[in-house]
């Protein structure tokens, strides 16, 4: 992007603000975000959406540890029981909207799987949601693997929701990505 792209402008507010503004609500206990010790743009404007900031000492390496670390917090400040769950959400998912959220929550409160995954258009998307009892499991996770490999682990265990809205696909990876991204948030 050739520019830290989670603080891009998105309407009137960055593209972590408006993914942490979708999570702020009363059944998320808590948003968590992990990030670079020296991204101290990012750390203010996180903390400012009231999240918390994990800041490893050592950049996390991989996806798999940067999520390891947001747990480790997670269970430090919130104790979770093996029923809770957890939600994995990329931070360049900003588009994630109220409406589609309150679905999948909904979803999930009625599943007993220990996964819940959104599809549309016949892809997968984000957030995931994960029972707190398949927390442990990520460190086992090769290094070189991603949280795409606890979701094969446990295959047969997923719950799919089916959903119209294209939001739970949107990421932003390259400028043409942002220009799409502004003009579906512009309503174009």
């Amino acid at each position: 992007m050739g520019r830290p792209k989670l603080l891009l402008p998105l309407g009137e507010k960055t593209v972590i603000r408006h993914l942490l503004d979708a999570l702020d609500r009363p059944d998320v206990a808590g948003r968590v975000v992990v990030l670079r010790r020296d991204d101290e743009a990012l750390a203010a404007e996180v903390r400012s959406a009231g999240a918390i900031v994990v800041a490893p000492a050592s950049p996390p390496p991989d996806m798999r540890s940067s999520v390891q670390h947001a747990l480790d917090a997670i269970r430090a400040t919130h104790a979770p029981t093996a029923d809770d769950g957890w939600l994995l959400v990329p931070a360049d998912h900003p588009l994630l909207v109220a409406d589609v959220l309150a679905q999948l929550i909904k979803a999930w409160n009625t599943s007993d799987a220990p996964i819940l995954v959104p599809r549309c258009d016949g892809r997968r998307g984000h957030p995931t949601f994960f029972r707190w009892s398949l927390a442990d499991e990520v460190v086992t996770i090769p290094c070189d693997k991603g949280l795409n490999e606890l979701v094969r682990w446990h295959m047969n265990d997923i719950a799919e929701i089916s959903l119209q809205d294209r939001s739970v696909l949107y990421d932003l990876d390259t400028p043409e990505d942002y220009e799409a991204m502004q003009a579906r948030f512009r309503g174009e």
